[in-house]
């Protein structure tokens, strides 16, 4: 039964001294008013919802206040600006870099062609010859070379490289003939393609890649001319003008670092351009010797298999010589001439034997020598990373980072006591074991 409306006041008490009101003293002074029953609503049911709700006092900040001061700090707009802006600026640099990649490997290519012409050009210059004409009788020097060896050799290197790669199937096939005939296998050169992944279908494609039209072969040409002209034009720049670049770079840099920029350019100047021109000279020695081999033992395909032997042996490390003599070796087998390929075979290691005790040692003794391991990792990583230009440039890398440490880095004596005593394995071992017990022992934190 509903109450009718008494005058308005407060609230009389309810069942168990419940107030009518919110629970607990109101504080005074506040701006709000007093919270009552609603107009209208039963006294008890106006009680309860009152009591439900939280008191004000106990909300951490006034929800009937107009100003709210939790605002954002004055710096945090700023922040967030700044942190897209970034952002964006690194996306376009990733952007850029990606679009330029053709340029950073004419870069990289030219910078290292250019510390491996320094060296002579740095001798013309001590002889008072101006950097810039010692640079051009260098570059003129090499490329007359260049001409003149296409000019006696190139006619027949470009018929032989032709014929050797149109035998290619007929050599193939009858290698797998003789094997068949030999072993008495039943291998096809269908067969065998198709294990290595390369069937009718992927020749055709190859085909059809390659033969596009002449317009794309003179627009190839074009580019190669044009990627050669710039290489070398930034290989001139950096050759030329070496010190001045160098200058440059050092005068931005504080003075305490400046020292040690110049000195470890000047290393990779001495160090890395020379191991490249080394290789190169023992490159052309090889090639020689080889080609006159191979034409005295009147093989076929001589010129660009003696090019062949002389490049890969010097710039593919510890494997490069034996990878290079199994080209022609072989060859020699699938003409039937186990004659011609045993003689090519000892060639190729009387040769190696002579260049590793002989000639190498006086061409690259102000060169630094890398060893095997390190050169043939740094191969495959570069390569792996950066494809074949990134195998050509591996070794000069490794040689300047390897110079640098070889100056900067700090080598200790080792211990005499761990293992580096004469004697049995086993002796060394128990030395080595006694001796780092009795250390382990006399440790401090072992003393009572």
């Amino acid at each position: 039964m509903v109450e009718p409306d008494g005058p308005s006041g407060p609230p009389g008490p309810l069942p168990g001294g419940a107030s009518g009101g919110i629970a607990g003293p109101q504080p005074t002074g506040s701006s709000h008013a007093p919270v009552g029953p609603t107009a209208g609503a039963p006294p008890g049911a106006a009680g309860t919802a009152a009591a439900d709700r939280p008191a004000l006092s106990t909300l951490p900040w006034d929800l009937t206040d107009p100003q709210d001061d939790r605002t954002l700090p004055p710096w945090f707009r700023r922040a967030v600006v700044l942190v897209l802006v970034l952002a964006a600026a690194a996306r376009v640099v990733v952007w850029g870099f990606d679009q330029l990649e053709s340029l950073w490997y004419i870069l990289f290519l030219a910078f290292f062609i250019g510390l491996t012409l320094e060296p002579p050009v740095n001798r013309m210059a001590a002889l008072g010859l101006r950097r810039g004409l010692g640079t051009i009788l260098v570059m003129l020097g090499l490329g007359l070379a260049t001409a003149a060896f296409f000019a006696v050799f190139g006619n027949l290197l470009v018929q032989q490289l032709a014929q050797l790669i149109s035998s290619i199937p007929d050599l193939l096939s009858t290698a797998v003939e003789r094997t068949n005939a030999r072993l008495g296998t039943d291998l096809s050169t269908d067969s065998i393609l198709a294990s290595l992944g390369i069937g009718t279908t992927e020749i055709a494609k190859a085909a059809a890649d390659l033969g596009v039209g002449l317009l794309s072969i003179v627009a190839a040409a074009v580019g190669l001319v044009f990627n050669l002209f710039t290489v070398a034009l930034f290989a001139f720049y950096f050759a030329a003008d070496g010190p001045r670049f160098r200058a440059v770079v050092a005068s931005w840099l504080p003075p305490a670092h400046q020292r040690t920029v110049l000195t470890v350019w000047d290393i990779a100047t001495q160090k890395a351009g020379g191991y490249v021109l080394s290789r190169g000279i023992l490159a052309i020695v090889s090639a020689a010797y080889h080609a006159v081999v191979f034409l005295v033992l009147d093989l076929p395909y001589w010129l660009p298999l003696a090019m062949w032997v002389g490049l890969v042996s010097q710039f593919v490390p510890t494997i490069g010589t034996y990878l290079a003599g199994a080209l022609p070796i072989a060859i020699a087998l699938v003409e039937g001439d186990w004659v011609k390929a045993l003689v090519i075979l000892v060639a190729v290691i009387v040769y190696q034997q002579v260049e590793n005790y002989f000639i190498a040692p006086r061409v690259t003794r102000s060169t630094l020598e890398i060893h095997p391991a390190v050169a043939f990792g740094s191969v495959i990583v570069g390569g792996t990373l950066f494809g074949a230009m990134g195998a050509l440039l591996a070794i000069p890398v490794v040689a300047t980072i390897q110079a640098v440490i070889s100056v900067y880095g700090r080598r200790y004596e080792l211990v005499q006591d761990f293992g580096t005593g004469e004697g049995p394995a086993e002796q060394r071992v128990r030395t080595t074991l006694r001796a780092a017990d009795t250390a382990f022992r006399t440790e401090p934190h072992h003393r009572r």
